[in-house]
């Protein structure tokens, strides 16, 4: 009995994938929910799993290819599978040690890391990236539990080597340098972008042709913020279990702002707009693969230490690419903080259907005037890009005064919350 393999349900609002990597071949035998393939979305990268036991049949969806929802990918032959996942169903029958060793080859097709998966056993994912970009796993820095090397980690390898290719030519022996010389002279590489890489130039350029985006400035003084945190850091860590860092007081202010200028936590449907009651906040975490914007639910309703330890999160499983669907989607209001790369200005864009981000900056000491005397402060710059067909000026200019006065006096948050 043949049982179709089919893209699932892929989230709100995401009808279409592309299949970046089959991890097995046809005629391969393959365990139930063991994973098949990896599709990407232009939220999320996800693996589908094998519905019931059996032989892969038929692939019907190649590699590079887009589906949506529902499509069929490939074919499962249900039964004669006995000998794939027992050793000693193997060794009764003659006819079950010669299938038996064609499994084993797919997950490790060279004998050299096949001995490094016994040691921390590299997942499909994993191991479809450095078979594709020839890589030693043992040269790749591991952040996994227990020393196991991550999709991130790979990532972030593969995007550091493209960022300083001098330096990555000189550690790594022969295999990246070679790429070069093969090219007999080429001095370009064309590389297909990734479907998230495409879904957030097309919602970044949505964003610019649709709204009428203006950003207005101003500045916040961090004295009292950092002198609070250095007062409580200790026993919030040892209260909690969770660093206490500036994102809870922005995205508290945050929450506090909305409030006051709801325009700014509403979106435009059509004739319409929808102001919402509830405080979603985006926070932009940066990736591997991009930048992507997990979720705060009801961020007025936690506290300064579920907002750290769920950032932290969110933080480490973009990391490893494991974020889901449902952590990505919705979202009223983004914080974006460019200042942990050293930004010291910029103008953030809006993320669709959003009406408001808010951009921080590096904190950086800087004279400024304080009751009539020049003193040296910690400063940071606060940018907030809006959409002016909902939002007035003076509602944007209003709003960021508001975070600003929260953050300069961080009490107020407290009153507030």
């Amino acid at each position: 009995m043949a049982t179709e393999i089919k893209v699932p349900t892929l989230g709100e609002s995401v009808t279409e994938a592309t299949v970046t990597k089959w991890f097995k071949a046809p005629g391969d035998a393959v365990a139930q929910d063991e994973p098949l393939l990896e599709l990407e979305t232009d939220k999320v990268t996800l693996e589908v799993n094998a519905p019931v036991a059996g032989t892969l049949a038929e692939i019907v969806v190649g590699e590079g290819a887009d589906v949506e929802v529902g499509a069929v990918l490939g074919m499962i032959e249900e039964g004669a599978v006995a000998a794939p996942p027992a050793d000693k169903s193997a060794q009764e029958g003659k006819a079950a040690p010669e299938p038996k060793p064609e499994p084993k080859p797919e997950p490790a097709p060279e004998p050299e890391p096949a001995g490094d998966d016994e040691a921390a056993p590299l997942s499909p994912a994993v191991r479809a990236l450095v078979d594709e970009h020839d890589l030693d796993p043992a040269a790749i820095p591991a952040t996994g539990k227990g020393g196991r090397l991550l999709k991130g980690d790979v990532l972030a390898y593969l995007e550091a080597a493209k960022e300083a290719p001098a330096p990555a030519a000189a550690p790594t022996p022969a295999p990246t340098p070679a790429p070069a010389p093969r090219g007999t002279g080429e001095r370009e590489e064309r590389v297909p972008m990734t479907r998230l890489r495409r879904r957030i130039a097309e919602r970044l350029k949505e964003a610019q042709n649709t709204a009428a985006m203006l950003t207005t400035f101003n500045e916040v003084d961090m004295t009292a913020l950092m002198a609070a945190r250095a007062r409580h850091k200790a026993a919030f860590e040892e209260a909690h279990g969770v660093r206490l860092g500036i994102m809870s007081f922005f995205v508290k202010a945050a929450c506090a702002a909305l409030r006051d200028f709801p325009a700014v936590n509403a979106e435009i449907d059509g004739d319409d707009v929808v102001y919402r009651n509830y405080y979603d906040i985006g926070v932009a975490v940066g990736s591997g693969q991009g930048l992507v914007v997990p979720v705060l639910r009801d961020a007025d309703r936690m506290s300064f230490a579920e907002i750290e330890a769920k950032i932290a999160e969110f933080g480490r499983r973009a990391g490893e690419g494991s974020l889901s669907i449902d952590d990505l989607t919705g979202g009223t209001f983004t914080i974006s903080n460019g200042g942990v790369y050293g930004s010291l200005l910029s103008t953030p864009i809006l993320n669709p259907p959003q009406s408001g981000i808010l951009g921080m900056h590096k904190t950086q000491d800087r004279p400024v005037v304080v009751d009539g005397e020049i003193v040296v402060r910690p400063m940071m710059y606060l940018a907030l890009s809006y959409d002016h067909r909902i939002v007035d000026g003076r509602e944007a200019v209003s709003f960021l005064i508001r975070i600003k006065d929260c953050i300069d006096d961080p009490q107020r948050l407290l009153l507030d919350s």
